[in-house]
């Protein structure tokens, strides 16, 4: 992995990749959703109310998946001291905390049908929100120091943590007896989805999934050609009295 600490060689492999998972990102977007909302049929007990899965789901399943790439990339930041890992957990974060509340917000909606309410204390609910207090406590914590570096590792020290939960959300339909429906589509006895609905599910998780490496690599960049910036800065403040003095 070292090999792409250089923050240049990072830039010219985030470029050349960029485009594509854009470009991809926005086609599965535009066919996901035209399944989803027209392509796809109504559930024979939710009715129309079902569409709310397919914007639900993908937004779960990448709260999951941000966070765990988040405690990965902070794991190889305090273990390995890798340039590029601090980067890229605190690039993650603001989008993985998105994810987290699209699937709080479109959980609500859909449970005020189902279950009569827009919250309930449930496993799955609760275990979700505190997911999303981590990625709100990530955030702060890297910005609470004066030394950046502090804050950087103070974080990734949170991250790593905070992983604990994410088993917790996974398998609390499965520990506790919870409103919240069990696992439909990641089973070990094969998905209990009907096919026409999990092809619109699959592909909105796909575009999903790109528009997250899409935007972490334009925050990635962002976050590097901001450090060159303040290098700049600093250099030639330093050069400033040196001139002077000659």
């Amino acid at each position: 992995m070292h090999r792409f600490a250089n923050p240049g060689r990072f830039m010219r492999i985030a470029g050349a990749v960029f485009p594509w998972t854009a470009g991809l990102c926005l086609l599965l977007f535009v066919i996901g959703l035209y399944l989803a909302l027209i392509g796809s049929p109504a559930d024979y007990q939710q009715g129309q109310t079902v569409r709310i899965m397919y914007v639900h789901v993908p937004a779960a399943w990448l709260a999951l998946l941000v966070y765990s790439f988040i405690a990965a990339a902070s794991a190889v930041a305090v273990i390995w001291r890798h340039p590029l890992a601090d980067i890229a957990a605190l690039s993650a974060s603001p989008i993985g905390a998105c994810f987290t509340f699209i699937a709080l917000a479109t959980g609500s909606l859909w449970a005020k049908p189902m279950w009569g309410a827009w919250w309930v204390w449930d496993a799955r609910l609760t275990s979700v929100l505190i997911l999303f207090f981590f990625y709100l406590g990530h955030m702060a914590l890297a910005q609470a120091f004066d030394d950046p570096q502090r804050g950087r590792r103070a974080a990734a020290i949170l991250a790593i943590a905070g992983f604990i939960n994410v088993p917790i959300v996974k398998f609390s339909v499965d520990w506790w007896n919870t409103l919240h429906q069990p696992a439909s589509i990641f089973r070990v006895d094969g998905p209990t989805v009907d096919i026409a609905m999990r092809w619109p599910l699959g592909i909105m998780g796909m575009a999903y999934l790109l528009f997250f490496i899409t935007v972490l690599l334009m925050r990635m960049q962002a976050a590097l050609l901001r450090a060159r910036v303040r290098v700049l800065q600093v250099a030639k403040l330093d050069g400033a009295p040196a001139a002077a003095q000659g």
